[in-house]
C-alpha cells in the first residue's frame, strides 16, 4: 500500500509536527508533502523522509501572508499513485485532490480557527491596523467557502479531541473519531517541588498568557513561562521580579521544569493541550481553563478547572489549588497521563485506518481494538476511561462536553 501524508507546513516542532512523527513511525515509508519545508526546524525523522514541499515553499519567510494562494498550491500535488492519503490539519491540508479509488482520512488538529471560531477575536482583537482589518474580510470569506467544500473530499475524520470532533461537526456537519494525539509519557519524570508555577506556550494573542501574568505580577507566585513568539514585549511590559521568561529550551531541560514545578498553568482555550499531559506525566497537576483539550484531559483528582478566562477566576482557582494540593496523588496523575502515551495513539489511529479501508465502521463509533498485534499495537494499553469518570475538581460548573 502507498501512503502519502499531507502535512500545513513544517517550519517547527510543535504537537502538530510530534503527530506527524509518530504518523511516520506507524508508516515509515509514506512520502510527505507540505506547504512549507524547513528542515532544520523540524524532528529528526521528519528530516529522513521524502518531503516534497509546495511551489510556495521559497516564500516561507512570508508564509502566513500567503494564506489566499495555499489552496492553489494544494490543488498542485499529484497524489495519483498513492491508495491512501492522511492529512494532518489546523492549517490547510485536507484540500488535496485525489482519485476516486483513494482513500482519504483527515486528521484535525481543528479547523482553522482564524476562519471560524476565532475569526471576530483575530478580526477585531489580533488586528490592529485598519487596512488589515479590511483586506482580511473578502480573503476569509473565499477561505471560508473553500475550507468547508473540500471536507466533502475527505472520507474519514479523526479529531485530537472532543472538543475538535465537535468544532468539526458545527463546521463541516461531518462527524469523526476521536484519537487522542501520541506523547511520549514515560520520558518524564518527578522530582521534589521548587516552588513555582509553569507555563509552557508559544506566546500569541488567542493563548490568552496576559492575564495570568497580570495575576501572578499582582500576587506575588512564582511563575516559569517558557515559550517565543510575537507577544513577548507585551508580556514582559506586564510582568513583575517573580515572573521568569525561560524562552525556548532544549527537551531535558524542559523535562527539569516539569518536574520541579508545583502545578502547570493552562489559561488559554487548547484544541487538546499535549503540554497537560506532559505535566500529568510527571506528577504534577494542572489548573487550566474549563473549556477545550482541558476538558479531556484533567480529571480523576488531577488539578482544578474554572470557568472564565480572568483574573478574578484564575486566583479563585489558585487558591482552591493550594485547598486541594494535599490530597493530589502523584501516581494517580501518572495513571491518568498513559492514557494518551504513544502506544494507545498507535492503537486506536490504527484501528480507526484499518476499519475505514474496510468500510466498516461507522461514522458515530469509537475505534475498537484490533484483533492481533501484527501491525505493531501495543498489547500493554489501558482500559479506556469514560469520558464522565475525566473530571478534575470544578470551581464552578463548567460545561460538559459531551
Amino acid at each position: 500500500m502507498k501512503v502519502a501524508l499531507v502535512h500545513y507546513w513544517l517550519l517547527g516542532s510543535r504537537g502538530g509536527e510530534k503527530v506527524l512523527e509518530a504518523i511516520c513511525r506507524i508508516f515509515p515509508d509514506a512520502d510527505i508533502f507540505t506547504l512549507f519545508y524547513d528542515p532544520e526546524s523540524v524532528p529528526a525523522l521528519i528530516r529522513t523522509k521524502n518531503v516534497k514541499a509546495s511551489f510556495l515553499n521559497p516564500f516561507k519567510k512570508f508564509h502566513r501572508s500567503l494564506l489566499p494562494l495555499m489552496p492553489m498550491a494544494l490543488e498542485q500535488f499529484d497524489l495519483r499513485s498513492y491508495d491512501l492519503v492522511i492529512s494532518s490539519e489546523s492549517g490547510p491540508a485536507k484540500g488535496v485532490l485525489i482519485s476516486s479509488t483513494t482513500r482519504h482520512l483527515c486528521y484535525c488538529h481543528t479547523p482553522m480557527r482564524y476562519l471560524w471560531e476565532l475569526y471576530p477575536a483575530y478580526r477585531t482583537e489580533f488586528h490592529q491596523s485598519l487596512a488589515s482589518r479590511v483586506l482580511l474580510a473578502p480573503i476569509t470569506n473565499y477561505l471560508r467557502t473553500w475550507d468547508y467544500t473540500t471536507a466533502a473530499r475527505v472520507d474519514t475524520f479523526m479529531a485530537n479531541s472532543l472538543n475538535v470532533k465537535r468544532r468539526i461537526w458545527k463546521t463541516y456537519r461531518r462527524k469523526s473519531h476521536v484519537v487522542y494525539p501520541p506523547v511520549p509519557v514515560e520520558s518524564f519524570h518527578h522530582s521534589t517541588t521548587s516552588d513555582y508555577f509553569l507555563i509552557v506556550s508559544e506566546m500569541v494573542a488567542y493563548k490568552r498568557l496576559n492575564y495570568a501574568v497580570r495575576t501572578f505580577a499582582r500576587n506575588g507566585r512564582r511563575l516559569k513561562i517558557v515559550g517565543e513568539g510575537p507577544e513577548y514585549p507585551r508580556l514582559r511590559k506586564l510582568a513583575a521580579k517573580n515572573i521568569e521568561f525561560c524562552g525556548r529550551v532544549p527537551d531535558h531541560e524542559l523535562r527539569e521544569l516539569y518536574a520541579k514545578s508545583t502545578a502547570f498553568l493552562m489559561p488559554g482555550e487548547e484544541d487538546f493541550g499535549m503540554t497537560m499531559v506532559e505535566s500529568l506525566a510527571s506528577g504534577k497537576p494542572v489548573i487550566a481553563l474549563g473549556r477545550g483539550g482541558a476538558m479531556d484531559i484533567v480529571g480523576n483528582g488531577c488539578g482544578v478547572l474554572y470557568a472564565e478566562p480572568t483574573e478574578a477566576c484564575l486566583e479563585d482557582a489558585l487558591r482552591a489549588f493550594e485547598r486541594v494540593e494535599p490530597f493530589i496523588d502523584q501516581a494517580q496523575l501518572k495513571i491518568r497521563a498513559a492514557a494518551f502515551s504513544e502506544a494507545m495513539f498507535e492503537h486506536h489511529f490504527l484501528a480507526v485506518v484499518n476499519r475505514s479501508r474496510s468500510g466498516k465502521l461507522p461514522e458515530n463509533a469509537r475505534a475498537a481494538p484490533l484483533a492481533s498485534s501484527e501491525d505493531g499495537v501495543s498489547q500493554t494499553v489501558r482500559p479506556w476511561i469514560p469520558h464522565e469518570d475525566r473530571r478534575g475538581w470544578h470551581l464552578s460548573p463548567v460545561e460538559n462536553v459531551e
